[in-house]
């Protein structure tokens, strides 16, 4: 049986089907058929004591909204100064930063 753990493919890759099978081997897990894959890598994951790690940290989205901010200032200042080449970059560039930081949240 620990060969067939150390040969199973990641549970990130694998199909819900796949990991409802899976689930269905561990006899903590209960409701696997409701469940959706989010849920069952999770559930499977807890079950196995292996530790979700987040890629993601909250100082990323700081630092993204502290960009925003700055991005902000010289767009106000481009709008005082009737530059609209650089108004139009500033809000490229602010959208994209928000977008950033909705993916990272």
């Amino acid at each position: 049986m620990a060969d067939q753990e150390e040969k199973e493919k990641p549970l990130e890759k694998m199909t819900a089907k796949e990991l409802r099978e899976v689930a269905k081997e561990i006899p903590q897990i209960t409701g696997v058929h409701g469940k959706n894959k989010a849920e069952l890598v999770s559930v499977i994951k807890d079950a196995r004591g292996i530790v979700e790690e987040k890629k993601k940290s909250d100082a990323s989205v700081r630092d993204l909204k502290l960009k925003i901010r700055s991005l902000k200032a010289d767009r106000d200042a481009a709008l005082e100064a009737k530059d609209r080449k650089k108004v139009s970059i500033s809000r490229r560039r602010i959208s994209r930063l928000k977008k950033r930081t909705r993916r990272a949240a």
